[in-house]
């Protein structure tokens, strides 16, 4: 197997670390979970991956997140009966070639263009206020 399929809008599972769980200083995941890759940034010592965190629990108002419809669910592979949300607000980064947390295995599915795009757009124009969290030291 190879990174290469995890691609942005790919959703692949990752021990994601919640901003509030970094600032109490824990440093590991606590489990695998969903999470949708952002965006792929090509370098020359390691792409860099944007990745957002997808759950069952329905986000706290005021949060950014987006509800994901059940066709993208499917092509996701997300569990069909369960509620799902992106949040946007809040984000990992971490480094092919240099992650202890990435494997080479295939993405569980992708959102499409058409739901993913405006989202990762809706991102950018806030990012200076979003919180994130380096995985790649």
């Amino acid at each position: 197997m190879s990174f290469d399929d995890i691609q942005t809008a790919s959703v692949i599972r990752y021990p994601y670390l919640w901003v509030r769980e970094a600032g109490q200083g824990e440093t590991e995941g606590r489990k695998h979970r969903p999470v949708a890759v952002g965006v792929r940034i090509g370098r020359l010592d390691g792409d860099v991956l944007l990745l957002f965190p997808v759950t069952t629990k329905e986000p706290e108002k005021g949060r950014f997140a987006a509800e994901v419809p059940a066709t993208e669910k499917r092509r996701a592979g997300l569990d069909l009966k369960l509620r799902v949300w992106i949040i946007l607000d809040e984000y990992n980064t971490d480094m092919i070639g240099r992650s202890f947390y990435l494997e080479p295995e295939p993405p569980m599915g992708r959102f499409s263009k058409a739901f993913f795009l405006p989202l990762v757009r809706a991102f950018v124009a806030r990012r200076k206020s979003l919180r994130g969290v380096d995985r790649a030291r």
